[in-house]
């Protein structure tokens, strides 16, 4: 049996101190064997907000993972955005979009993040042919018997959750994901936490959400995943601080609109324009 837990969008800036402090006790209690964080480290990429996110990373005592969330590409310096995305989290660098190898499970990981996009809001999911195949060279080099899972930032197609991704290029990839026989997707983005099945042509993918530890909750209190591996199957428990059941913080079933490929009327901004001083935030 392996035991992990998945959290999201931890918003250094906006973080909540209790809920921090509250899965830090439970990691140095419980000792899981990984920590996977999908995103949203901070809330508008400042230095402090990241220093403050690299000191809670590192304490944490477990090995992590850690994915880049459209709030960690700087807002405010175009330059930075777009030539140094990532200076400021330098001190972690190690631990981004880091695969792991824990025995017979693998965590491989999946870009959704862009600098820019042809839309105007680029704080939307977009999985990238290159950042696909990435992925797909990394799980294809796994030993046969190896379950997988694979961490982004957004949901690859839309989860039924308030918040939403409108990923491009997502439903694409979950099929290519489903047909090397990935055991789920787990990403953050929308703040509340899922737990559902998607059927693609090349069969059905687990997709798993993980809610936020920050003071931007939507429709749950803050949470993180507990998941269980074991005999092939993955449980999941969400763990939150007002104690509510998880099946009652839990979206279950994929909605009818799911496939999004693109707001009806949005316009679309030409790339490499620059972004606004405070884009729209999920």
């Amino acid at each position: 049996m392996i035991r992990l837990f998945h959290a999201s969008d931890l918003h250094f800036g906006l973080e909540d101190p209790a809920a921090l402090g509250w899965f830090a006790d439970c990691v140095r209690r419980e000792a899981p064997a990984a920590v996977l964080i999908t995103g949203d480290l901070t809330m508008r990429a400042r230095s402090h907000e990241f220093a403050a996110a690299c000191d809670w990373i590192g304490a944490l005592g477990a090995p992590v993972t850690v994915e880049v969330g459209n709030h960690d590409l700087p807002y405010f310096n175009p330059f930075a955005r777009f030539f140094r995305p990532y200076a400021r989290i330098r001190r972690i660098e190690r631990l981004v979009e880091r695969e792991l190898d824990l025995a017979e499970v693998a965590v491989v990981p999946l870009k959704t993040t862009a600098r820019a996009q042809a839309r105007l809001d680029w704080s939307k999911g977009w999985v990238t042919r290159a950042a696909l195949d990435r992925t797909l060279a990394a799980i294809d080099a796994l030993p046969k018997a190896t379950a997988t899972l694979v961490t982004a930032h957004h949901p690859l197609v839309e989860a039924g959750t308030k918040g939403r991704a409108l990923t491009r290029g997502g439903e694409a990839a979950l099929t290519a994901l489903a047909s090397r026989g990935v055991a789920a997707v787990l990403t953050g983005h929308v703040h509340d936490a899922f737990d559902l099945t998607k059927q693609t042509p090349a069969g059905p993918i687990r997709m798993i959400g993980a809610g936020t530890l920050s003071k931007r909750i939507r429709s749950t209190p803050p949470s993180f995943n507990e998941l269980t591996l074991a005999d092939g199957r993955i449980d999941v428990r969400v763990r939150n601080l007002e104690h509510v059941p998880t099946p009652a913080m839990q979206i279950d079933d994929v909605p009818p609109d799911a496939l999004p490929p693109r707001e009806p009327g949005e316009p679309v901004a030409p790339v490499g324009a620059v972004p606004p001083v405070d884009p729209p935030v999920h």
